[in-house]
Formats: C-alpha cells, structure tokens, sequence
C-alpha cells in the first residue's frame, strides 16, 4: 500500500473525528430554552457558556451564529473549562466564526490537553500529522492519537483506535516505540501534578 492510500485513511478518519469533537457540550442544551440556557451563561456558568455556544454552532433554537458561538466558548475557555477550550480550538482550526488560525488552534486544543481531555489529544495529534501550527512530526501524531485512544469514550474509543493503528503502519518500528515512550513519559507526568 503507498503512503498517499493510508495518508488518505488517517486523515479521514481524524476529519470525521474531528468534526465531532467540535460539539462538546454538558448535554442540557436540549433540555432548556435559549433563554434558560443564557441567563445560567450570563450568570458565569461555564458549562453553561460552552452549551450556549454549542447552541448557536448548530442553529439550536437560535439562529445558527459562529461568531455568537465563538463568544460564548471563549467566555468557558478563558476560565479553563476543557470541552470549551477544545471546541474554541476546532473554532480557529475551521476558520468559523473567526480567522482560519491553525497556531491558535493548536493553542487551544493544548489547554484542554493540560486537563487530560481526550478529544483535544486527539485533535492535537491531527494537527502533527499534517503540520499545521506545528511541524510535522508522526511520532508526535502517534503520541497524542495513543494517548487520546486510552482515555477516549466509548464511543470515540473505535475511530480513535483506527486512526492510531493507521498512523502506525505508516512508520517504523523504531518511530512507533519513540512514540510509546513519549505518550507513557506524558501520562506519567500528568498523573503526578494531578496527585
């Protein structure tokens, strides 16, 4: 199989996750109105904010606004709330609702990496693997890709395993064990400034 084949099978498994790690929210968008939903986010409810935001990114009873949604993931974001940060990252890495703005994106998806949220390892391994705000580097991908595998739901848990296993048989074995040494160094780090 040529590069160009598993390239084009990686990639488009991490499009398609990465679409989806767009709309991360608490899941009570659908069960308030607009305005129940913007008193809470007014009131500093950070999930609140990032459901808001969800809210105008899909049109949910308010009209579909990326600029809106973008204000209200920001407001979350700025007060370190993870799934906020993540969607603000996919933000500026779609150019919705701001400048297209791969190195901001990438900004974003590490602050909510720093919390151990899987979606944005994820996310962040998608932007190695292609270099955008960062350079491209594979094993980097591998690292964030196998770390975001091990810590994903269950129903990430499949495509995440997939496009990590498709990285993989694009690399040599000495790449795959440099990578694995790095996640397993990252998530003994993390656990010990959680402690």
């Amino acid at each position: 199989m040529t590069r160009r084949r598993c390239v084009t099978r990686w990639r488009g498994a991490l499009g398609v996750t990465l679409a989806l790690a767009g709309l991360v929210g608490q899941g009570g968008a659908s069960a308030q109105t607009p305005a129940e939903m913007r008193q809470r986010a007014s009131a500093g409810d950070v999930a609140a904010q990032n459901d808001l935001g969800l809210m105008y990114y899909n049109g949910e009873g308010v009209p579909q606004d990326y600029v809106e949604a973008v204000r209200w993931y920001r407001l979350a974001a700025e007060q370190g709330f993870a799934a906020a940060q993540l969607n603000l990252g996919v933000m500026y890495d779609r150019g919705r609702g701001v400048p297209q703005d791969y190195v901001e994106a990438v900004r974003w998806y590490r602050l909510a990496v720093d919390q151990g949220f899987a979606a944005a390892q994820y996310n962040l391994g998608f932007m190695y693997d292609r270099g955008r705000g960062v350079p491209l580097d594979y094993v980097e991908a591998l690292k964030w890709v196998t770390l975001a595998t091990a810590r994903a739901s269950s129903d990430r848990q499949e495509s995440y395993a997939a496009a990590r296993d498709a990285l993989a048989k694009l690399m040599t074995p000495a790449q795959i064990a440099a990578a694995r040494t790095r996640a397993v160094e990252w998530q003994a780090a993390f656990d010990a400034r959680r402690e």
